[in-house]
């Protein structure tokens, strides 16, 4: 397996783990969704039989390769920044986000979005991209010629809305109502 192909199979490996069924691993999250990386080792290379075994600095290796930051590790503990399926309530920190931000999404979606808007069906938080080519990739996850939305998170923002920081490229709101959303007209 190449190393750029080894490192997203481990990436898509820990984010199952940490964002969709710790159980599974035996992985019991804090209230921050983190745990020790000891233990999460001792699970991830149970569960896989990891060839080379994952290490702490393979992983730190993993995250340094990844396109996006999914992952945190301080003090000795590992967690995923956002993404998670299970009720567990990750503190982002807020923040004032670009003027506009985009949202990718599968065609079928549209009309439910604009009558009630981006909500975050399923996960903790809806997910915008902050430019059009991540919002593009996202939404082609469900459809090949997604709907690229574009939300004015200025206007939002001053309205009242809260915006948190995901990563460099993902920002966070619990939802966006649809006076804050357009289909954005130009799709690659």
């Amino acid at each position: 397996m190449a190393e750029d192909d080894r490192y997203v199979y481990i990436s898509r490996k820990m984010s199952y783990a940490l964002r969709h069924n710790p159980e599974k691993y035996g992985l019991t999250l804090a209230q921050d969704g983190s745990v020790e990386m000891e233990t999460f080792l001792r699970a991830m290379n149970g569960m896989h039989h990891f060839e080379p075994p994952l290490t702490d600095a393979l992983i730190r290796e993993v995250m340094a390769h990844a396109e996006k930051r999914r992952f945190a590790i301080e003090d000795g503990r590992i967690r995923a920044l956002y993404g998670h399926s299970f009720q567990i309530k990750v503190d982002h920190q807020e923040a004032i986000p670009p003027a506009v931000l985009y949202h990718g999404t599968a065609r079928r979606f549209l009309d439910s979005i604009m009558e009630k808007g981006l909500l975050p069906m399923g996960r903790q938080y809806v997910h915008m991209s902050a430019d059009i080519e991540t919002a593009e990739q996202v939404g082609k996850r469900r459809d090949n010629r997604p709907v690229i939305l574009t939300v004015d998170a200025e206007k939002a923002a001053a309205d009242g809305i809260k915006f948190y920081i995901g990563n460099d490229k993902v920002w966070l709101a619990d939802q966006i109502p649809p006076q804050y959303l357009r289909e954005y007209d130009q799709i690659t």
